[in-house]
């Protein structure tokens, strides 16, 4: 059963920028999609942005248009979430999904990371 890891979240002003990292445990990663998912203090879970694996197309919530980039690394079966011009209400834990299959849903989840934007 794959695994992932993510890396990268921290403390960080408003203003700038942190970069996650998403890396999967399997030496074969093949996901149909893998996604950024982020989770506020009482709130509910929320789509941050996706990325097709094998044709590289990606999609966006509405909030993050323009201020993160997700990307992948094939190779390395390695998905990143570049984050600039971080606000205060972008402070959440920050969860990549696996969605393995086209027709499927995300099933795979990692841990998660911690991204406290300050003021």
């Amino acid at each position: 059963q794959v695994q992932l890891v993510e890396s990268g979240g921290g403390l960080v002003q408003a203003g700038g920028s942190l970069r996650l990292s998403c890396a999967a445990s399997a030496r074969t990663f093949s996901p149909y999609r893998v996604g950024w998912f982020r989770q506020a203090p009482g709130k509910e879970r929320e789509f941050v942005a996706s990325v097709t694996w094998s044709s590289g197309r990606t999609n966006y919530a509405d909030s993050v248009k323009g201020r993160f980039t997700i990307s992948r690394d094939n190779a390395m079966n390695t998905v990143y979430l570049q984050m600039n011009s971080l606000k205060p209400e972008d402070t959440a834990v920050y969860y990549c999904a696996a969605q393995m299959r086209a027709l499927g849903v995300y099933d795979v989840w990692g841990q998660g990371t911690q991204v406290t934007v300050s003021s």
